[in-house]
């Protein structure tokens, strides 16, 4: 196993670069085989990769399954992140906080990953129907009983962070965070620091646009989940490739790939932050993981700072209704909705 420079979730050293195991077989297409999968997830771990994040949403709890069967010959050398409130039922995706719910997912997630303890368990959605205390409250009692080691939440805001953390310690806010998606800055990132909790950073490569070349085409296949964001519909996407081109050039110019300067970027930010990215590709995952040493230049961070204002942003992250059900703090962006 080789060694990665490393950041702290709840006082615990995991790998600076984590990996979000969500498109493995869940949102994104083409799926992995669970073959393919299982050799993505032994690479990552040969790699340095000690974090690794499911959900009992991905896939309706397959995701959970092949990670652990996957994990369970180095699983005491690893930081597993799960999460509830959001699950498949019937085919269907529902959010539900109600503590009797989280605890009922977490005993299932326990038994899929085929562990008796999840380092960090998050609350996926907050439920608004249900208060976050509650909801908390219950995460709290799974603590006290040595199910899972902390608390973390995921697509909320700086002041739901803060009434949450008054009822139980909270580790780690996932909420997403890349160039191209700047909301943790508008508070979250700032409450997060002052907290002493990780923000987790999904989606750090805008869900592969800023890994992808200025020239592709985008066409995704049925059931990405890209295909119904507007960032990636026209008029938004010919916009938006506009400051793919110029990150490229910078990338050149750096001598390291798209995909890496803004990971480095990212990992500049504060030490708060702790990314984690997805992909299906091991030549992928070797080159991601090599943007811890990339050094990128003062000038450069200015250049990319400016390019990637959330003013030139063009498009929602979400269609309207996904964004409804998030918490997170929501800039003005350019160019329409």
């Amino acid at each position: 196993m080789s060694q990665l420079k490393t950041r702290s979730i709840n006082q615990v050293a995991v790998s600076e670069l984590g990996l979000g195991c969500m498109n493995l077989n869940h949102a994104y297409e083409p799926k992995l085989s669970f073959e393919r999968a299982q050799q993505l997830l032994h690479a990552a771990f040969d790699a340095g990769v000690t974090h690794f994040d499911t959900a009992a949403l991905y896939g309706f709890g397959l995701n959970e399954q092949w990670v652990g069967t996957s994990i369970k010959p180095f699983r005491s050398q690893i930081y597993l992140a799960s999460k509830c409130g959001m699950t498949g039922i019937n085919g269907k995706r529902v959010i539900d906080g109600r503590p009797e719910t989280l605890k009922r997912t977490c005993t299932e997630a326990l038994q899929r990953l085929q562990v008796d303890y999840i380092d960090l368990y998050y609350l996926h959605r907050w439920d608004k129907q249900v208060p976050i205390e509650d909801s908390v409250g219950a995460l709290a009692e799974l603590v006290c009983e040595g199910t899972i080691g902390a608390i973390g939440l995921s697509e909320v805001s700086a002041a739901t962070l803060r009434k949450a953390h008054a009822v139980h310690p909270i580790a780690a806010v996932q909420n997403e965070y890349s160039l191209w998606t700047r909301n943790p800055e508008l508070g979250l990132l700032d409450a997060c620091r002052e907290l002493n909790v990780a923000l987790v950073a999904f989606s750090p490569l805008g869900r592969g646009f800023l890994a992808s070349s200025s020239s592709a085409s985008f066409d995704f296949a049925s059931g990405d989940l890209r295909k119904i964001m507007p960032r990636f519909q026209p008029p938004h996407l010919q916009k938006n490739l506009e400051l793919l081109k110029r990150l490229e050039a910078i990338a050149t110019t750096a001598q390291c790939t798209s995909a890496q300067l803004a990971l480095a970027w990212l990992l500049q930010r504060s030490p708060q932050v702790v990314p984690i990215f997805g992909t299906t590709s091991i030549d992928h995952l070797h080159q991601n993981l090599n943007a811890s040493n990339v050094v990128i230049s003062s000038d450069s961070v200015r250049q990319l700072d400016e390019i990637f204002a959330v003013s030139h942003i063009s498009g929602a992250r979400y269609p309207l209704e996904a964004l409804h059900e998030v918490d997170t703090e929501e800039p003005m962006l350019g160019h329409g909705n």
